[in-house]
């Protein structure tokens, strides 16, 4: 039986990033896609997996977070991002500061490898990988080939950024092009990266209160993985880590159960703050405030908002933006480097504040 990746690569795929508004104002003007007809059957296919969490319209208690304390949200950023977290980490740690009391971790993209990584008691692993590959960002490059896009690849890449908004007809358009892409890098690829990086686990799911974010290809819908879910459908941490990473047009997509998924940060929602709304305590660090600095979508975001409607549910948020350099490539092996001691300086600032705000 052909998987539904093997079917969108044998079709004609989909338009270039020039036809994308067109595409999905067309589908609006109708009232309907023709995407969305075709999902109405074959979703319900998929009821059982326990994975879909759709985004709420408006601030809502999540019933994952309700009764918690202190939960932590780590947005994504590429490589360049999974190198800042390492260097902020480390030098928390040094200072006494252990994130991983939190209650709840939310991760995405990279954040989902820096959460891992950190519950599983093995982020002095990761710290150790970053470390060798900022001496060595050329053998990072062949461990993950993701420059010289091919032409279905660049197609991804285009219609990513070419998005305007976070309706699920774009996420659905980009997803599609996710799976037409021949990556390098597939999906059992980038699930053997994550575990060599983070030593999460490829068997199980471990830890009971990391949570992943990724995005279902076909239907566009978002997808949360837990321990109870994750047993569920037989995902292992390490792949949930890989999928929530799975970029369009430079690596995955990777399975989730049945579902070919893509990276969590292709959303409407920059952090998936929603998420740990009912704690008591939330911090949330991400890259940029979602508008600004280097970006891996044309998807538009803004933190702050999301951050108003957490505090809407009674939740106290602290905010950390990391930042980023003019223009800088979050792929290029050769900011780790930079990456790893921008983190690090930024966690002497952070330190003392996190500190107190648990307290």
């Amino acid at each position: 039986m052909l998987s539904r990746r093997h079917l969108f690569h044998t079709a004609a795929g989909v338009a270039a990033s020039a036809m994308l508004a067109g595409a999905v104002t067309g589908a609006r003007a109708a009232g309907t896609s023709a995407g969305q007809a075709a999902l109405s059957p074959s979703s319900r296919l998929f009821d059982g997996d326990g994975l879909v969490r759709p985004l709420p319209d408006k601030p809502t208690v999540s019933d994952l977070a309700r009764g918690l304390d202190r939960t932590l949200v780590l947005g994504g950023g590429g490589e360049y991002y999974v190198a800042w977290y390492c260097g902020f980490f480390h030098g928390l740690l040094e200072q006494g500061v252990d994130p991983s009391i939190a209650e709840m971790v939310v991760g995405t993209s990279a954040g989902s490898y820096a959460g891992a990584s950190l519950l599983s008691g093995r982020f002095w692993q990761l710290r150790s990988e970053f470390d060798f590959f900022s001496h060595f960002p050329a053998l990072f490059a062949k461990l993950a080939p993701v420059s010289a896009p091919n032409a279905s690849q660049q197609r991804a890449r285009e219609i990513n950024f070419a998005a305007r908004d976070g309706s699920p007809e774009t996420i659905r358009a980009i997803g599609h092009a996710s799976l037409a892409a021949a990556n390098h890098l597939d999906g059992d690829g980038v699930s053997r990266l994550a575990w060599l990086l983070t030593g999460a686990s490829r068997t199980d799911w471990p830890v009971e209160k990391m949570f992943t974010t990724a995005n279902d290809c076909y239907t566009g819908e978002r997808l949360v993985v837990h321990q109870a879910v994750a047993r569920k459908n037989a995902i292992p941490l390490a792949h949930a880590a890989a999928a929530s990473s799975s970029l369009p047009g430079v690596m995955g997509p990777t399975q989730l159960g049945q579902r070919f998924c893509m990276d969590g940060g292709i959303s409407r929602s920059w952090a998936h703050t929603d998420l740990v709304a009912g704690s008591k305590r939330a911090i949330v660090i991400t890259l940029t405030n979602g508008y600004e600095g280097s970006l891996l979508s044309g998807i538009p975001h803004n933190i702050y908002n999301e951050i108003s409607a957490l505090e809407a549910t009674g939740t106290k948020a602290m905010l950390i933006i990391a930042g980023t350099p003019p223009d800088v490539n979050l792929l290029d092996p050769k900011q780790i480097a930079p990456a790893l001691k921008a983190g690090y300086d930024r966690s002497k600032i952070e330190a003392p504040k996190i500190k107190n705000f648990w307290a």
